[in-house]
């Protein structure tokens, strides 16, 4: 489970402060699908990029609960911060999609197992054949659509197996029939026992979570169980376990992923 307490970001707009987010605290929990909902603005893109820690909040705290029981009378760990985690731990989907233009589209699949030396996760070629991109795997990110180039991202994100997933729009680039094959996945994904939280703005997206959790100035303005569907009782660090690699001198910081501009959706 994810803990948000308090979260504050302002930044500076001129000689206007734009308060982005105002004290917002949530619990993500693992086994349902998240989406935050909210017009252009809202604050859903600074959310997920405080969250997922590729952005330092001005004030309040983002822990992943690691379900660790205390021992012998000692208070149990309290969590980590999600910025200190590695590709093993948090898979993250940026808008700017983030992929190195020098490496093929398995490569930059691949690249979590490359920076995690013997960490397990998903076949390669499994995750571009399930996001119908197996016949681009040589290509380079260039030679592909926008909406292909997002789900090579998704498959990145997805190649080790995280506890945590996050995407901001990770199907604004995809045509409707697109759409349900991602939705499908992260669904999946997430009723494996793993916390997902995406944002998107899509009426067909929000219509799949299980909880929409709707954002208007920078506060939650309505936070709601769509499907009721029970929450298992999976901590984030026991449904990562099997693929769990440790942040460090392999993990990634958050600042590593390059921006960039969106591309165009992808309409084949």
């Amino acid at each position: 489970m994810i803990k948000a307490r308090d979260l504050t970001r302002r930044f500076r707009r001129g000689s206007e402060t734009v308060t982005a987010l105002d004290r917002v605290s949530l619990d993500i929990h693992p086994g349902e699908l998240t989406v935050a909902a909210g017009p252009s603005g809202s604050g859903k893109t600074t959310l997920l990029s405080v969250i997922g820690g590729y952005e330092r909040a001005d004030a309040g705290s983002t822990l992943a609960d690691n379900g660790v029981p205390a021992v012998d009378g000692a208070p149990p760990f309290e969590g980590l911060p999600t910025g200190r985690m590695g590709w093993g731990e948090l898979g993250f989907v940026p808008q700017s999609l983030a992929l190195i233009d020098e490496l093929t589209v398995a490569e930059n699949v691949e690249l979590p197992a490359r920076l995690n030396p013997g960490a397990a996760g998903t076949p390669v070629d499994a995750l571009l054949e399930g996001l119908e991109i197996g016949h681009l795997a040589d290509r380079l990110p260039s030679q592909i659509s926008g909406g292909e180039q997002q789900r090579a991202a998704i498959g990145r994100a997805l190649r080790l197996v995280p506890a945590i997933l996050i995407g901001d729009e990770p199907t604004g680039h995809q045509d409707r029939r697109r759409v349900d094959l991602v939705l499908s996945l992260l669904r999946q994904h997430a009723y494996a026992g793993h916390v997902v939280l995406i944002s998107s703005h899509d009426d067909a997206v929000i219509s799949a979570a299980d909880r929409v959790i709707t954002l208007a100035d920078g506060r939650v303005v309505a936070d709601e169980r769509t499907h009721g569907r029970p929450r298992p009782s999976r901590t984030v660090a026991q449904a990562n376990a099997p693929d769990a690699s440790p942040a460090g001198a392999t993990g990634r910081a958050r600042s590593d992923l390059a921006t960039g501009p969106a591309r165009s959706p992808d309409r084949s």
